[in-house]
């Protein structure tokens, strides 16, 4: 049996009888899904117009992958900021709490309820072959991120660690962020344009837009029947207690 409520802050997988009948993105909008959902949008905005006028002096390659300079590190320690802040606020609303400070071991529960290690993320301009990352697989793994490691390197100790502020750390990590937003919100801007921008003709590569149009993501598509999604907003709408709370324990 399927899911008949949405988790907060949780997009996942409908079954296909639902997905026959559209307008499935509405649940998002609600307004107890999520809260200030703009707020984490709007942050990201800043930090992609940056990122892409990083690129007008980096070019995305394979070849720089191992760049390292002030401007990546300040952007780089930025990013993995908001991500924090992204696990913090999924994990905190759906009713998670412990005494002290949350550290990764807390924030990997959102890889159940998220899929996150599923995600695939592309960058649109790139030359070579590391232009498709799975930015949260090492989750899977039980392992730390790939960006997380340079980010605290060079964050407490910049004299030494510094060479470990890289571009593809950088890149690592908003891809990563990029995937913590889409399993939130997909590609909902939650401004007066709506949804996110829709390209006409975009390749068949089995992936969206994302918040911001530039990257593009793949939704996992390997939730078991009993995970995925089932209901309409219709049903939702105005019922008690439309949205639920995952049990991130």
């Amino acid at each position: 049996m399927s899911l008949k409520k949405p988790f907060k802050r949780t997009v996942r997988q409908f079954t296909e009888e639902s997905e026959k009948k559209g307008g499935l993105w509405y649940y998002i909008m609600h307004k107890d899904f999520a809260a200030s959902p703009e707020h984490y949008v709007r942050a990201f905005h800043i930090i992609q117009k940056d990122f892409l006028n990083l690129l007008d002096y980096i070019e995305p390659a394979d070849v720089n992958l191992q760049t390292y300079s002030f401007r990546i590190h300040e952007l780089l320690l930025r990013v993995c900021i908001e991500i924090e802040a992204n696990c913090v606020a999924i994990l905190s609303e759906n009713g998670y709490s412990k005494k002290g400070n949350w550290t990764m071991n807390d924030y990997k529960k959102i890889n159940k309820s998220h899929k996150l290690s599923s995600y695939e993320i592309k960058i649109p301009v790139w030359k070579g072959v590391e232009n498709i990352r799975k930015p949260f697989a090492n989750w899977e793994l039980g392992k730390t991120l790939d960006c997380w490691d340079g980010y605290n390197k060079s964050k407490h100790d910049r004299h030494n660690q510094f060479e470990k502020a890289t571009f593809k750390n950088l890149t690592n990590a908003m891809c990563a962020l990029i995937t913590i937003l889409s399993a939130q919100f997909e590609n909902n801007e939650f401004s007066s344009t709506g949804k996110g921008l829709s390209i006409s003709g975009e390749p068949k590569d089995g992936m969206k837009s994302a918040i911001g149009g530039y990257f593009r993501v793949k939704y996992p598509n390997n939730w078991s029947e009993e995970d995925k999604y089932g209901f309409l907003y219709s049903d939702i709408e105005k019922g008690e207690n439309p949205i639920t709370k995952y049990n991130c324990v």
